[in-house]
């Protein structure tokens, strides 16, 4: 696999059909513009300028763990009708297993709003959200933005980004979606993959070489060369929607006849038309990946870039599993006991569990090469069972008509409506202590089902749908599709949209302003959010050294999503699963104890040495009680975190910890624009501290426990500054010690949100 993915080191050309380090006939400058990624942002982009880009969407999406927030926080300020498409897809809650009423509850608030405002309604069980956009709303040329981090149709001709919740909101207000003009990679490939190999090989296959060192994270991945001409469009697509997983922006793919045909088998032929760069292109960097080497591959626990051919981990396993289980260790501490290796019987891994689902594995082809490998096999009486989760209706009633669905159940293989669960936890939760492989998008810790402080552990690898059905036929043995003499059928796939045309409602943009809208009991508002005042007091209350802490581990996945339209019920659940003293920590911050009160009147007393302290004080009449006045200073709480918010584009992740009180973040890097664009719109400060040294934070001048104190920060943040001196306060050794917090690039629109303390507030006071 080594020899498969290869990165330039540095910027390179596209010149008939092939990658050059130098070109005669084109500068830098003047070949950016010719890439497909410039001119479709170009063509959304309302600012004029073509580095700072105001982008508008052609249409956005969300699911029933994120419309609810979209819509409320849209609400609050002030809309009347959606402005674009918005479409409401119901795959994530759709089980309506826990909670009572809630899910069910949620459901019927979107149904109403989509029918008050002029939206398009999918109920649950039809479709994933990534399916349903991919079926009937790509479009070649267009933008999507989407609440759920893997919002990717750039196979399809469609630049989609996943964003949060906030993002949206502005889209519905009819604002707009600002970025610095992103740089673009381009992914050329070469040569065809072997049979058994899958899509998510070669997607795991890049992200392994490319998280690590952040070769595209916010940059869009431009997909190039001859080898795109010999992958299906199924094939693309499940390539395309796991770049989510290397921290990229965004993605696109030249078209052509096998994208034509997509569109045309779809009934939508009109919403294709050719891209491909224009003449000589210029790319920030390249990926140049070679199909041919590609051999089934896994991602171990705890990442998508945690990646190994099978084959190796077959033949190492001793050596692969200790490398799993020490970043167990990091991540888990002492907490529970992971051990993989009671996993090896006869010298060979055995696995509890097959999943193949949701918008990564459930597409078509995926499950009919899985059933042609399993032809004839069973999957055995013992503990491993089969799952398998078409991504939408429609495919599931083509599996039917052709019989692949017959031959899965044949073999003890259990089949599933379209669901997202297992991608998150919700579905198909592993034993404790069980070991899951699955074709799905992610397998983080934390995620599926596992309760640490409960002693509660499983695990999740990622494969292709080739291997966990090779897998499952050798009755649980962990094996690559490639080792299988199988017989692929081929079989061609017929769209039929009539089961979407009797069961989702689309109002054809056309709103219906006497709807009343109708609210579960668990439906609430959002808070009030208190604006920035004049000088900043930070109590660190949790303090996470991970290399990476994703949106999982801030607000945990799963049993929670009941809670997601509750703001403060579902923000008791945050950091639980990394750090359960977390949430009374803030709360006590946020509501002012009699403790807090105590310390920070130490807290002040200590500060009076500070010449800022000292002005502070003097400009409001050398009277401390004047001081603590909202207006004159905003007390709050941060975490400190190595490296947040790798993961899902989910806003409560920010938001959870804003209506706890949470005033700011503190990190060393943010893992993803999405997550640290979520603390802007919720009104929180995204510290850095030395950004990007993730040695300097072996060091830090404040711990868990201790006080931070910014004067003037109104001032500062209107002024657009960008370094801070902080000062740390440490009330066990009564120490006060100075340091400097930056804030990175902010947009004037973003420094507005943060003074009035979030979007909502912004919106109300514009």
């Amino acid at each position: 696999m080594a020899d498969a993915v290869k990165l330039w080191e540095k910027g390179v050309f596209f010149e008939n059909g092939k990658l050059i380090e130098n070109c005669k006939s084109a500068t830098c400058d003047e070949a950016r513009k010719n890439t497909m990624a410039y001119s479709i942002l170009q063509g959304h982009n309302v600012s004029g300028d073509a580095k700072k880009l105001k982008i508008r969407f052609d249409k956005i999406t969300s699911h029933d763990i994120t419309y609810v927030g979209i819509i409320q926080t849209a609400r609050a300020s002030g809309l009347e009708k959606f402005p674009i498409p918005y479409i409401l897809t119901n795959c994530h809650n759709s089980l309506c297993a826990v909670g009572g009423t809630i899910n069910e509850d949620d459901h019927v608030f979107g149904l109403t709003c989509a029918q008050k405002y002029g939206g398009v309604y999918v109920p649950p069980h039809q479709a994933v959200i990534h399916q349903y956009a991919r079926e009937m709303l790509s479009k070649c040329g267009d933008m999507i933005l989407g609440s759920d981090s893997h919002t990717r149709y750039g196979a399809l001709g469609t630049m989609a980004i996943g964003e949060g919740g906030g993002e949206l909101a502005k889209q519905l207000l009819k604002k707009t979606y600002d970025i610095n003009a992103p740089e673009v990679v381009a992914v050329y490939l070469t040569g065809a993959p072997a049979a058994g190999v899958g899509p998510q090989d070669v997607a795991l296959a890049i992200i392994k070489a490319v998280f690590d060192n952040g070769y595209v994270k916010n940059k869009v991945m431009e997909f190039v060369g001859p080898g795109v001409a010999n992958l299906s469009a199924d094939f693309r697509i499940g390539i395309d929607v796991m770049t989510t997983e290397t921290t990229c922006l965004s993605s696109i793919w030249t078209t052509d006849e096998k994208i034509r045909e997509y569109y045309a088998i779809h009934g939508r032929e009109g919403d294709y038309k050719m891209l491909s760069p224009n003449g000589t292109a210029y790319y920030d960097g390249a990926i140049a990946v070679d199909l041919d080497k590609i051999r089934p591959m896994i991602a171990m626990p705890f990442h998508p870039s945690c990646a190994y051919e099978i084959d190796e981990v077959n033949k190492n396993l001793d050596d692969i599993l200790s490398e799993t289980e020490k970043r167990a260790k990091v991540s888990f501490g002492d907490a529970v006991q992971f051990d993989l290796h009671s996993k090896i019987i006869g010298g060979k891994l055995y696995v509890d569990q097959g999943i193949i689902a949701g918008c990564a594995g459930g597409g078509f082809e995926n499950i009919t090469a899985a059933a042609d490998i399993l032809k004839g096999k069973d999957t055995g009486n013992g503990k491993f069972v089969l799952s398998v989760y078409p991504a939408s209706m429609p495919i599931y009633m083509e599996l039917v008509k052709n019989g692949a669905i017959a031959s899965l159940l044949e073999t003890g293989a259990v089949v599933k409506t379209a669901f997202c669960g297992p991608c998150f936890g919700a579905g198909d939760t592993p034993a404790n202590g069980a070991f899951s492989i699955r074709h799905s998008t992610r397998n983080f810790p934390n995620r599926e089902g596992s309760k640490i402080q409960s002693g509660q552990l499983s695990s999740v690898a990622l494969m292709d749908a080739r291997s966990v059905a090779a897998t499952a036929a050798n009755k649980g043995f962990l094996t690559p599709a490639t080792h299988f003499d199988a017989e692929f059928s081929g079989k061609k796939y017929f769209f039929d949209k009539t089961i979407y045309e009797k069961r989702v409602y689309d109002s054809k943009g056309v709103a219906h302003p006497e709807v009343a809208i109708q609210f579960g009991p668990n439906i609430k508002d959002w808070p009030e959010m208190q604006k920035l005042g004049e000088n900043l007091l930070l109590k660190v209350v949790s303090e996470i050294h991970d290399p990476v802490t994703t949106t999982d581990e801030l607000i945990p996945s799963g049993e929670t999503s009941s809670f997601r339209s509750n703001p403060l019920g579902l923000a008791e659940f945050t950091l639980s699963r990394k750090d359960p003293a977390y949430v009374g920590r803030a709360k006590a911050v946020r509501d002012r104890t009699d403790e807090v009160k105590a310390e920070i009147e130490k807290v002040l007393h200590l500060l009076t040495d500070t010449d800022d302290f000292k002005s502070v004080l003097k400009a409001n009449g050398d009277d401390v009680q004047s001081l603590l006045s909202a207006d004159v200073l905003t007390i709050g709480s941060s975490i400190y975190a190595l490296k947040p918010g790798d993961g899902s584009a989910r806003e409560q992740a920010a938001s959870c910890q804003r209506v706890l009180g949470a005033s700011a973040n503190i990190a060393c890097e943010y893992a993803t624009k999405r997550y640290r664009s979520n603390l802007i719109n919720w009104g929180m400060l995204p510290f850095l501290y030395k950004q990007g040294d993730l040695k300097a934070t072996e060091n830090l001048p404040f711990k868990n426990g201790d006080y931070i104190f910014i004067s003037n920060i109104k001032n500062l943040v209107q002024e657009k500054s960008n370094v801070f001196k902080a000062y740390s306060v440490c009330l066990k050794c009564g120490k006060v010690s100075e340091f400097e917090l930056t804030l990175g690039d902010l947009t004037d629109d973003e420094r507005k949100i943060i003074l009035a303390g979030c979007l909502i507030n912004f919106y109300k006071e514009a």
